[in-house]
């Protein structure tokens, strides 16, 4: 019961601890969106280039790390069926696209041997990773 000198007070909703729960979840989904990046390779360390570009999503990655140990899109391979398992990735009509990853501390000579091997498949585009300073 009430009292007849009371005033009447509308009923409010409150809406300012939502916008607080719905902004709290709105920027755990951007930060979280932050981090999804897709890692084509493995984990080496990048030499600096000042001069690099970014390419187009690389189709296949060749990477080597700093054992000399060789991967092609995460598998390991040796040197002499490097060649012939990209000459498979190749389709018809569509250039492919071969980034090489190389671990900074790895021997240059090493290199050179997989871009030579990797020069000779026709068709295919070389890259090589680096990361800016």
């Amino acid at each position: 019961m009430r009292l007849p000198d009371e005033p009447d007070i509308p009923p409010q909703i409150n809406i300012v601890p939502m916008i607080d729960v719905v902004f709290a979840i709105l920027t755990f989904f951007v930060m979280s969106s932050l981090f999804l990046t897709r890692s084509e390779g493995l984990s080496v360390n990048l030499p600096s280039a000042a001069t690099g570009k970014s390419q187009p999503p690389a189709q296949v990655t060749v990477t080597v790390d700093e054992q000399g140990r060789l991967a092609l899109n995460r598998e390991p391979i040796e040197l002499e069926a490097l060649e012939n398992a990209v000459r498979q990735q190749i389709k018809p009509n569509q250039p492919l696209l071969v980034v090489l990853n190389a671990d900074k501390a790895v021997n240059h000579g090493q290199v050179v041997q997989v871009m030579d091997r990797l020069r000779r498949v026709e068709g295919a585009k070389l890259a090589i990773a680096t990361q800016k300073p």
